[in-house]
């Protein structure tokens, strides 16, 4: 029993980062089960990729000021519906 135990504690600890490299992805709008998958193939690498990817999103002043845009542009049209609605 105490090795079914150790096993479970193992397959849990590591399945942590590749629920957090998904995690990471989804919440950027990239594929979930993609980076996913890629967490357990290639755990450490894929979360550096990961990583490496969101802060080039995050640096890129042309990328701030389309998400900018974009926020911008929902508050406009949810404005626009609430007057219609």
């Amino acid at each position: 029993m105490l090795f079914v135990d150790m096993l479970l504690v193992m397959v849990v600890a590591l399945s942590f980062i590749p629920i957090m490299t998904g995690y990471c992805a989804a919440s950027r709008g990239r594929s979930f089960w993609l980076w996913f998958t890629l967490g357990w193939v290639l755990p450490i690498v894929s979360f550096l990729l990961l990583f490496a990817l969101i802060a080039r999103d995050e640096l890129d002043p042309g990328r701030q000021l389309v998400r900018e845009a974009r926020q911008i542009l929902k508050n406009a049209e949810a404005k626009a519906v609430e007057k219609q609605g």
